[in-house]
């Protein structure tokens, strides 16, 4: 499958810093996993329909909740925004889309990442 998503060493270079430490056993390769993760979310799959390439839909799925609900991508996000500097141009997309009932409780389970600054209700 050429259309497969592969980030570079240069890329991991950048986010790696975010990673949390691993814990006794080594991680499986983050970067097949991290890789995986992008091309399901980018096209919209569902996670046992990830390509056999980027290693056993269920780690992927599981490193995706556990470092969602430890704020591994809000740090990748945080970090690669601010390297970004000042924008030469802004755009406003007027998409909106109707949201499921319960796509309202994904940021109380923490599986939804608040890249916001505004201070968290109690």
């Amino acid at each position: 499958m050429s259309d497969l998503i592969w980030l570079s060493p240069a890329q991991m270079r950048r986010i790696a810093p975010c990673f949390p430490l691993s814990h006794g056993i080594p991680r499986v390769d983050d970067r097949r996993i991290i890789s995986g993760i992008i091309f399901v979310i980018r096209n919209g799959l569902r996670w046992r329909d990830a390509p056999a390439a980027y290693g056993p839909h269920k780690t992927i799925y599981n490193r995706f909740i556990r470092w969602s609900r430890l704020g591994v991508f809000n740090a990748i996000f945080a970090r690669l925004s601010a390297k970004g500097g000042k924008p030469d141009q802004l755009m406003i997309d007027a998409t909106h889309l109707k949201a499921h009932r319960t796509a309202a409780s994904l940021l109380k389970k923490g599986l939804f990442p608040d890249i916001s600054d505004a201070p968290k209700a109690a």
